[in-house]
């Protein structure tokens, strides 16, 4: 039996046990969180980002989780600056032009501020002058910061993100900066 550890990342930690190459640094990593031997991120989260990231000890389902060549689907919540109109979203559903190509189709919604959102230390930069929203978008795909860069595309620079769910995993019921074992699914 695999193990399946979900951990809802917090902002400003590293997914990594370790932050070797640069002695004496305060950067926070995975070690301050989890005491499991044996189990590897499958896949990352950037520092800035948050929410869910799973960790198992299974070296094929941890291919199957990180592969873009395997599709798993990535459920984000973005906190964007402006509200996206239905062009913009509909931007983000046909696939959105970037440096690196076209991203694959995603999902894209107007949500609610999510019920189950924590304190961010720090917060968000707020502008009286400019209003920000929350958008669902889910990915299949797994590029370097794509959530971040599909939004500034379409015109809403991204001011907080949390992956909600991988595949059918996702952080309901965790705490941020906690994390439970489960089984494979």
């Amino acid at each position: 039996m695999s193990r399946v550890i979900l951990f809802n990342k917090p902002f400003d930690v590293l997914s990594q046990f370790t932050d070797k190459g640069t002695e004496g640094s305060t950067r926070r990593t995975l070690s301050e969180f989890i005491d499991v031997p044996g189990v590897y991120a499958a896949g990352r989260l950037d520092r800035d980002s948050e929410g869910l990231l799973l960790l198992t000890d299974d070296g094929k389902l941890q291919n199957r989780i990180a592969n873009p060549k395997n599709k798993m689907s990535k459920c984000y919540w973005a906190q964007v600056e402006g509200v996206p109109s239905d062009e913009a979203l509909e931007q983000l559903r046909n696939g959105v032009k970037l440096k690196d190509g076209m991203t694959r189709p995603a999902k894209a919604e107007r949500m609610d501020e999510p019920l189950i959102l924590w304190p961010r230390t720090p917060p968000i930069r707020y502008r009286k002058n400019v209003a920000d929203s929350w958008i669902k978008l889910t990915i299949t795909e797994g590029r370097n910061r794509q959530v971040r860069r599909m939004t500034a595309a379409v015109g809403h620079p991204t001011l907080r993100l949390i992956r909600y769910r991988i595949g059918a995993w996702t952080i309901d019921g965790i705490e941020n900066g906690s994390w439970i074992e489960t089984t494979q699914r």
